[in-house]
């Protein structure tokens, strides 16, 4: 399927996201005109207000709830691509389908959208996660590509139904929800004009652009850097524990190749720089030139842990793609939450 290129109108759905919010400016960036879904006005308006510079380059629509049979029907009309980055995280919800039917239906919407009325659309690139190829393995480091595939995840909540952990969830609804898009492009071959691709981030840190008014409404990976600087929480008690890390810039950028990108279509793309600990945090921002104030200092002889490793090789051969140096993600990032926490009317991180 022929890429998409700008000045291209692009859809670009749950709009006012940590990531979704870089992934418009990237658009607009490269030339690009861009719609975005939000589930209220005020959203809009503060994305409108964002991204005022761009003029009528960037617009929104309202689509309240993507889990609704035609909720993207009026949006897709005369966009050229779609990115779709939402999907519902249900935090504390116990029944399993409180977070697999939204992920699932709101991916499957957006593609029965572009169907039906999306007549111009020629790519689709969606929102996955590294979660949904986190199969269990007994080799260490635990090396996963875009070959696997986290049935596990599915197994054990079928098994186990409301009795599942959260994240074992949180695991199947990403599983299910790509497996549902790449089922519905096979099942519809011949009668649709688009092709889609998915994009597999880590864990995605760097700088805020969306609206965040306090930290309790940060997303998850942010949350999870707010607390480790400040000493709190899950990081504190495994602070060499190792994860893999992403730029969200990078991330937004990675989406923005694979739309342009003719061999993109039809493929799945890990999105994810490296290994990463609290304690290399530490050590990081602890040495930066200029000082940074007020940074744990952990234990720096502490060695870091590294279970698993997330391979981009796909998106760094096939797409060219150079991800952010860990230091550099690292310091902007803190800087990022300090300049908003200056309006939180909270200790300093």
């Amino acid at each position: 399927m022929p890429a998409v290129q700008a000045p291209a109108t692009v859809l670009v759905s749950g709009a006012s996201g940590f990531i979704a919010a870089w992934i418009i400016k990237t658009l607009l960036d490269q030339g690009f005109d861009v719609r975005g879904t939000v589930r209220s006005s005020s959203k809009g308006d503060q994305l409108v207000k964002l991204f005022k510079d761009y003029g009528s380059k960037f617009s929104y629509v309202l689509v309240e709830d993507i889990s609704l049979d035609g909720a993207f029907d009026e949006a897709v009309k005369g966009v050229d691509a779609i990115i779709h980055t939402a999907s519902p995280f249900v935090g504390n919800a116990q029944e399993p389908d409180e977070w697999i039917k939204p992920a699932v239906d709101g991916t499957l919407n957006a593609l029965k959208s572009a169907k039906e009325f999306g007549t111009s659309v020629k790519r689709v690139v969606i929102t996955s996660s590294v979660a949904a190829v986190q199969q269990p393995k007994t080799e260490m480091p635990a090396i996963y590509t875009e070959t696997d595939w986290n049935t596990s995840a599915v197994e054990e909540v079928k098994e186990k139904g409301a009795q599942a952990g959260h994240l074992v969830k949180y695991r199947a609804s990403k599983v299910l929800a790509e497996r549902a898009a790449w089922d519905f492009v096979e099942e519809n071959k011949g009668e649709i004009g688009f092709d889609i691709a998915t994009i597999l981030p880590s864990f995605v840190f760097g700088p805020l652009l969306h609206d965040v008014p306090s930290p309790a409404q940060l997303s998850v990976s942010p949350k999870m850097f707010y607390e480790a600087i400040r000493g709190q929480g899950y990081p504190q008690q495994r602070a060499s524990f190792g994860i893999n890390y992403v730029d969200v810039r990078d991330v937004a950028e990675l989406h923005v190749r694979a739309l342009t990108n003719e061999a993109a279509g039809g493929e799945r793309f890990i999105c994810s720089a490296g290994s990463f600990s609290w304690q290399e945090a530490y050590n990081i921002l602890n040495s930066a030139e200029p000082p940074i104030s007020n940074v744990p200092k952990g234990n720096p002889a502490a060695q870091s842990i590294h279970q698993m490793i997330h391979s981009s090789d796909k998106a760094r051969f096939l797409l060219g793609f150079e991800f952010t140096s860990v230091e550099k993600m690292t310091v902007d990032t803190l800087r990022s939450l300090r300049e908003r926490e200056a309006g939180w009317a909270v200790s300093n991180v």
